[in-house]
């Protein structure tokens, strides 16, 4: 059996499991931020959907990446595009879930004050950074 192929997947499927995470923390906290607003009679920001949708970005690096290996298969050697595949995917993911935590905190912040979305957004994009980080680095390390 061929491991380096399992190195392929991963770097979709786990930077895919993050994104699942992430983008559902930052939903539960977005429903359950509309959830006060509207017992509250106040306007519910359509806003938070930004937070939640954030942490999907990194499903799409995993896949750049999961290409970039599938192209290279033939001329690395197999345990570099494992390893590359597995631990590029894992990173990329905890980026997104993480991302997806901050994004619950924003969602909950900018209902109840309505202030700060740039302020949240910015926190957002410096965590979304470590993805783009990995992602070019290890497209750099399969040269």
């Amino acid at each position: 059996m061929n491991f380096s192929l399992i190195g392929i997947g991963a770097a979709l499927a786990f930077a895919a499991i993050g994104s699942a995470l992430g983008a559902g923390a930052a939903g539960m906290a977005a429903v359950g931020a509309w959830k006060k607003c509207f017992a509250l009679n106040k306007p519910a920001p359509f806003m938070l959907v930004a937070f939640v949708g954030a942490p999907l970005t990194q499903t799409i690096y995993g896949f750049i990446l999961m290409n970039s290996l599938k192209t290279a298969a033939g001329r690395i050697d197999p345990g570099l595009l494992l390893g590359v595949g597995v631990f590029g995917g894992i990173a990329m993911g905890f980026s997104a879930w993480l991302q997806g935590r901050a994004g619950a905190c924003a969602a909950d912040a900018l209902a109840e004050t309505g202030k700060g979305f740039g302020n949240y957004i910015m926190v957002l994009g410096l965590i979304e950074t470590v993805a783009l980080f990995v992602m070019v680095f290890m497209l750099g390390v399969i040269g």
